[in-house]
């Protein structure tokens, strides 16, 4: 194999476990690409080696390595909408004196790309790479409340596709629509207790120019510290923030 062909066949690999739930056998990957076993066997021990796939050796099935999150994190650090927005939420936390993240819709799931900590709040699980249902929190449903009604059926086709925690969250399409009604009147969506009891959240989506949701701005907050008029006060610094980030999305300054 010439250099070229092997650095492509090498991200085949890496494309094809990222697609896969579980670790795969090297066979079903030689058949999934179309490459003789011996050049996959090749590329998977120098792909292991450099720690961007990890050898399952009792398994003998073969998945992503540390070195891939690696690259992740390197990208969720580098990349422009984290870059655009990371001094307008340390602005936010210093302003609301809470903790603030940023989230972008990936499926029915929310992904955490920025996590700003305040100090002497609690730790929260919304760090950056973490994964959560969106329905179940504050940033996806001010998403959710942005997108159209085919993408939200196609998004949530069936009873299946909702996750609920404890009985509660909302467990079909027709709720999910009432919720985010909720959520396009007060400009705001809220989630209380779902992801982390005692903790509540307040967030509001960051639109592009087409007024598609490229990702949400939200604060947590303890909800026995929150009077009614300061949740007034975060909802305020939280718009403020999702419009700058906006802002910069557009183009403006």
């Amino acid at each position: 194999m010439s250099n070229v062909p092997a650095a492509g066949h090498a991200l085949d690999i890496l494309q094809l476990l990222a697609t896969r739930a579980e670790p795969v056998p090297a066979s079903a990957i030689a058949r999934d690409l179309g490459l003789p076993r011996s050049s996959v066997y090749h590329l998977l021990g120098v792909l292991t080696e450099r720690g961007f796939v990890a050898h399952l050796a009792e398994e003998r099935r073969y998945g992503l390595g540390v070195a891939v999150y690696e690259l992740g994190s390197a990208y969720q650090r580098q990349a422009p909408l984290q870059r655009r927005a990371r001094r307008v939420m340390d602005r936010l936390v210093d302003a609301a004196g809470l903790n603030a993240h940023l989230a972008v819709l990936h499926g029915r799931d929310v992904l955490y790309v920025i996590e700003q900590r305040a100090p002497g709040q609690p730790l929260l699980v919304t760090d950056v790479g973490v994964r959560l249902p969106a329905t179940l929190t504050a940033t996806g449903l001010a998403m959710l409340a942005a997108v159209d009604a085919a993408q939200l059926r196609a998004l949530f086709p069936a009873a299946s596709a909702f996750v609920q925690r404890d009985g509660r969250g909302v467990g079909s399409l027709s709720a999910l629509r009432t919720v985010l009604q909720g959520v396009r009147r007060r400009g705001y969506a809220v989630e209380d207790g779902l992801v982390s009891p005692e903790l509540g959240s307040v967030a509001v989506a960051v639109l592009d120019h087409n007024a598609h949701p490229e990702a949400a701005v939200a604060v947590t907050y303890r909800q026995g510290d929150v009077t009614e008029d300061r949740l007034d006060d975060i909802v305020l610094e939280v718009r403020r923030a999702a419009g700058a980030i906006s802002a910069t999305l557009r183009g403006r300054r």
